[in-house]
């Protein structure tokens, strides 16, 4: 008996400002021919049963072109795989916040697809002798993990974050999902546990698996990429796994647009003109060439007046090529006398700033202080993302 895990869709997604000749922001459209690519291999592996793991939709309101796609892709897994059993989890950017909003997920039911969401619910698939607990996001309710002891095979679907998978800040963001301890989870009472919301494939159990996402769409991609490099994980994909041997497959499926991280360079001691080259070789060794990609390229080590004199005609030419591109430039490490001291001492970064302000800083008893750490670093993070290239767009103004 076969299964098939996939998770984090995140139809309608929206990154940069290109769009498609039909006035559809390009990234939408990626998200819409990833889900294609997947519902076309799932199709070719013919499972038995296949679990959605939640955030179908990127937001509760998704836009019209994001709900036709998905219903038509759906449809179109109903009718080629028949006998399949096809179940599917509310993931917290699915779920809305307010009892009045319903949830956009039951527009798939009539298709013949088991959807879950608001409370926890138990779907036997009787020819198989099994029994699925599907769970999705649950917020203030904690969900008795309990195996179906009548059942030859139980599965439990889950959308939600396993402790100790997620940094802290993860709990404290806007959308924050269900929380599960590995105590709760006990995955070894279980024939296949089936998560989602974590966005790289990962294995929790030798049983249990995060599936990720099919596309880069959370707000940290380079670190999926960087954590997938560092893993050895090919990329994105969905899991194929065998109940009776219990044995699994990961099935990359490239997402419809390459990400390239290409190796950072440091700008210590070049001249503009010198670094120009640099990030013009560094950009023609790209394989194939950066058009229509997703590029980002880190420069150590550069000084603001360095940054001023580069030829910032050459880098938009780079940015029209490619579909983004991020010149990621970072200025040296300011090394200064400390207080009272006569030799050089480094200077606390902004990171270390904000890390000691926010540890000595007075907090109400339901706060926890490391979370809140962890959230302002993150913050920080982002902000530095969104900011783009240090002193880039001083240059150009």
């Amino acid at each position: 008996m076969r299964l098939v895990h996939l998770s984090d869709i995140h139809l309608g997604f929206r990154q940069y400002q290109r769009q498609t000749p039909t006035g559809i922001n390009q990234r939408e459209a990626d998200i819409a021919t990833s889900l294609r690519r997947v519902i076309d291999t799932v199709i070719e592996l013919r499972p038995d049963v296949v679990l959605i793991a939640g955030d179908v939709f990127h937001t509760v309101r998704p836009t019209n072109p994001a709900i036709l796609h998905a219903f038509l892709q759906f449809s179109r897994l109903m009718q080629m795989l028949p006998d399949t059993t096809v179940v599917m989890v509310a993931g917290n950017h699915d779920t809305p916040r307010t009892a009045e909003t319903g949830c956009i997920l039951h527009l798939f039911k009539p298709l013949g697809i088991n959807v879950v969401d608001a409370e926890a619910k138990r779907i036997p698939v009787d020819r198989h002798d099994l029994m699925i607990l599907a769970v999705p996001d649950m917020q203030g309710k904690r969900p008795l993990l309990e195996p179906d002891p009548t059942a030859k095979y139980n599965i439990l679907l889950l959308h939600g974050e396993i402790e100790g998978v997620l940094p802290n800040y993860g709990r404290e963001l806007d959308r924050s999902p269900m929380e599960i301890t590995k105590e709760e989870l006990a995955a070894d009472k279980w024939d296949y546990v089936a998560l989602g919301h974590y966005h790289v494939y990962r294995s929790v159990a030798p049983n249990a698996f995060y599936s990720g996402s099919l596309d880069y769409t959370s707000t940290n991609p380079w670190g999926e990429l960087a954590e997938e490099r560092e893993a050895r994980i090919a990329g994105k994909g969905i899991i194929e796994y065998d109940l009776a041997n219990k044995t699994h497959r990961f099935h990359p499926i490239p997402p419809s647009r390459p990400w390239v991280d290409l190796a950072p360079l440091s700008g210590s001691g070049l001249s503009p003109s010198a670094l120009d080259d640099a990030i013009r070789d560094a950009l023609e060794r790209c394989d194939g060439g950066i058009d229509e990609k997703i590029v980002r390229l880190v420069v150590r080590d550069v000084p603001r007046h360095i940054l001023r004199e580069l030829d910032h005609k050459a880098i938009r030419d780079y940015k029209r090529k490619a579909l983004h591109f991020h010149l990621d430039t970072r200025r040296p490490e300011i090394v200064r006398p400390e207080k009272g001291q006569a030799a050089p001492g480094r200077r606390a970064s902004l990171a270390d700033t904000v890390r000691d302000k926010l540890r000595s800083r007075v907090l109400t008893e339901n706060i926890n202080r490391e979370a809140l750490v962890e959230l302002g670093l993150h913050y920080l993070r982002e902000a530095d993302a969104v900011a783009g290239p240090t002193g880039e767009e001083e240059a150009t103004a």
